[in-house]
């Protein structure tokens, strides 16, 4: 069989890689063409194009590069029609994603997301359109698939969450700095583009001037050209950077300054208190408060329904704050155990005893049997 893959951003190509190893297993033979990144590419898909290029992220952005972005959703349908794949699998990545459904939907292709778009969010008024295009939509937050069926009296898939496999499968990881080896750190995660890492970095590194005697280590995301991030690293003694080990840099640590999206997660799933940094453009953030019908940012806090973790929004993100919080984190032994005893639960909810991937593989090949017995 065909497989056609596009996963847009990092978290998508972690996941994507995963899946591909789930559909390789139940289809040793499976022909993969895939939009993602190295991970992807790794795990056996053929990369025609890597998230790099495709990571817009805002109104304003998103507006600033239309002409790249009308670019790549042309050259992505010229591609597929090319391949002529048995099924199109979207992961995550709706404002690509869910116009390329639309237009395989129209040219007669099976089409499966992974990662539901978050609706629920905003851009309800996305879901007829959806319902129309995709043929198994699966999801991988608890509460989506009732909110789907109650909402819009749709039946789609609960899997559970990738995340969850991939932190299960995690082995302990030697210290990302041999020289601080008995050291826990505090982790610094600033983002994987460099939009969101030019303004949030600077800030969260600022409180590194306040705690001279901890030791702060930035996890710089793959893809990211090492000189330029650099040239925003102050020259402090007690300020690192480690390259690509994310992981490794967060199991030890004993607190972390992440910004939001994905990362929030992992951090909760590997059991590090944190505090979750967001800074974006101003029309960006004004348009989003008027539209966005959610209470909270960080997927921790969304999932439990209550804040977990302290989140510092815009012009709340400053030194001061972030020193407090992070004094908290560091010495409140009660803080601690609060936001630990909510992590407990938050695995809780997440856990339903098959991997993410496997599932979604399981699916996929479902459609693709459907598709060919009638």
């Amino acid at each position: 069989m065909k497989y056609y893959i596009i996963a847009g951003e990092a978290s998508g190509d972690l996941h994507g890689s995963n899946l591909i190893k789930a559909i390789l297993k139940n289809d040793p033979t499976a022909q993969i063409q895939c939009w993602g990144g190295d991970l992807m590419q790794a795990a056996g898909g053929h990369l025609v194009k890597h998230y790099r290029s495709l990571a817009f992220m805002g109104f304003v952005e998103v507006l600033m590069n239309l002409r790249t972005i009308i670019a790549n959703i042309a050259f992505c349908k010229k591609d597929i029609t090319a391949f002529e794949p048995d099924v199109l699998i979207c992961i995550d990545y709706p404002g690509f994603n869910l116009r390329i459904a639309k237009w395989a939907k129209t040219n007669g292709m099976k089409v499966v997301y992974f990662i539901a778009p978050q609706v629920w969010a905003w851009k309800e008024n996305r879901v007829p359109a959806m319902r129309q295009s995709i043929d198994r939509l699966l999801c991988i937050l608890p509460f989506e698939k009732a909110y789907f069926k109650n909402r819009w009296n749709w039946e789609v898939d609960y899997v559970g969450h990738p995340l969850m496999e991939v932190i299960d499968a995690l082995e302990p990881l030697a210290h990302p700095l041999p020289p601080l080896q008995d050291i826990k750190l505090i982790a610094l995660l600033p983002g994987s583009r460099q939009q969101e890492i030019q303004k949030k970095l600077p800030i969260m590194l600022s409180v590194a001037k306040e705690f001279p005697t901890e030791h702060f280590v930035v996890a710089q995301a793959p893809g990211i050209d090492p000189d330029w991030f650099n040239t925003l690293i102050p020259n402090l003694p007690n300020v690192h950077v480690v390259a690509s080990n994310t992981y490794a840099i967060l199991q030890h640590s004993k607190a972390a300054l992440v910004t939001s999206g994905t990362a929030t997660l992992e951090t909760a799933l590997l059991n590090v208190p944190e505090i979750v940094c967001y800074k974006g453009n101003p029309i960006t953030l004004a348009l989003a408060k008027r539209f966005v019908k959610i209470k909270f940012i960080a997927l921790v806090n969304l999932i439990m329904n209550k804040e977990v973790v302290k989140e510092l929004i815009q012009e709340d993100l400053t030194t001061k704050n972030l020193s407090i919080e992070l004094k908290k984190l560091l010495e409140d032994a009660a803080h601690q155990s609060a936001i630990k005893a909510d992590y407990a639960r938050l695995k809780e909810a997440l856990t339903t005893g098959h991997k993410a991937t496997t599932v979604a593989a399981a699916i996929i090949q479902e459609t693709l049997n459907s598709r060919f017995s009638k």
